[in-house]
């Protein structure tokens, strides 16, 4: 079902960049103590996971965006609320986003969904207990979403939440080239033409360096880049394959998707419409809040709501 009355931004923060980018330029570090243990995975690579300080109670997996981290403020930001509400918290780092690079050619994409269900089993067998909810944030809400509806018959989770979403992946690409948001795809792509250029030596005989290095947008790299080093026969291919919306109506686990109308990272005619989603699914449109923004006049939102959807699901 879908519900357009919850989130209502700071009167000072309306415009949706703004909102996008005030919580990464403008919002204090976030300090928190955090415990590393790095999971060897099947195929001879790892990931590496961050622990909070809680060592009992629920457990919320959190999955990041696009060259996020657990040391991104929103990632942070969230940990700290679900700490103080008696959760534990853990941080899924995608290969090569934990400030050391992975050790095979590949690394992770939107749709790559098999790191998460490995990690996930694994955690779901220290703990069969335990009360698992995961949240994915942009490209992790992506591929939190697409997993969900593949492997929903085989799931180790009670409960999911997915924030700005870009559903629909070769509309995004095309958003982010020719809406004028190209502040967004610019700083992206510098940070994915630096991990090309600081894992040379490993990737020059599985793609062309110098051609990868001077894609212009994200049509562009993941054609060069991201298809080949996944198995993809092109950027097509990897963009029909991996986008979400095709999944959510499978979905039968608790879910919650917040998503702004006014994400500038997705054009919003590619937002789910109702009769595409599930009663397990809600799906919170609100006209404003941007990509990962949503500051109201109490600061931030995301911290407050995911909280209580989790929360009243273990009541």
């Amino acid at each position: 079902m879908s519900d357009q009355h919850y989130f209502k931004p700071a009167w000072w923060l309306s415009n949706t960049h703004a909102q996008t980018l005030w919580p990464s330029l403008l919002r204090r570090p976030i300090q928190l103590q955090l415990r590393r243990e790095r999971i060897e995975l099947p195929d001879g690579d790892f990931v590496d996971l961050d622990w909070g300080e809680n060592k009992s109670g629920p457990l919320a997996i959190i999955f990041h965006g696009l060259e996020g981290s657990g040391k991104s403020n929103y990632v942070r930001g969230m940990m700290r609320s679900l700490t103080q509400h008696g959760w534990q918290t853990v941080v899924m780092h995608f290969r090569g986003c934990s400030d050391e690079p992975n050790r095979l050619a590949r690394a992770y994409h939107s749709g790559d969904t098999g790191d998460i269900s490995y990690v996930i089993k694994q955690l779901h067998e220290r703990m069969p207990d335990s009360f698992i909810a995961a949240i994915g944030y942009s490209l992790g809400g992506n591929a939190l979403l697409k997993w969900i509806g593949e492997t929903e018959k085989n799931i180790n989770l009670n409960a999911a939440v997915a924030v700005s979403v870009p559903f629909d992946l070769d509309n995004a690409a095309h958003t982010l080239r020719h809406s004028g948001n190209g502040i967004y795809q610019n700083h992206l792509l510098k940070n994915l033409k630096q991990t090309v250029l600081d894992k040379r030596d490993l990737l020059e005989s599985h793609i062309d360096i110098e051609s990868a290095l001077q894609s212009k947008n994200f049509h562009e790299f993941d054609h060069r880049v991201t298809a080949k080093l996944h198995g993809f026969t092109g950027v097509d291919d990897y963009y029909a394959q991996s986008s979400s919306k095709q999944y959510i109506h499978a979905i039968r686990t608790p879910t919650l998707i917040l998503h702004a109308e006014d994400d500038p990272f997705l054009d919003k005619s590619t937002i789910p419409a109702e009769i595409e989603i599930p009663d397990s699914v809600t799906l919170e449109l609100s006209k404003h809040g941007g990509h990962v923004g949503f500051i109201d006049s109490q600061g931030y939102w995301l911290e407050r709501r995911i909280p209580d959807f989790l929360n009243k699901l273990i009541r």
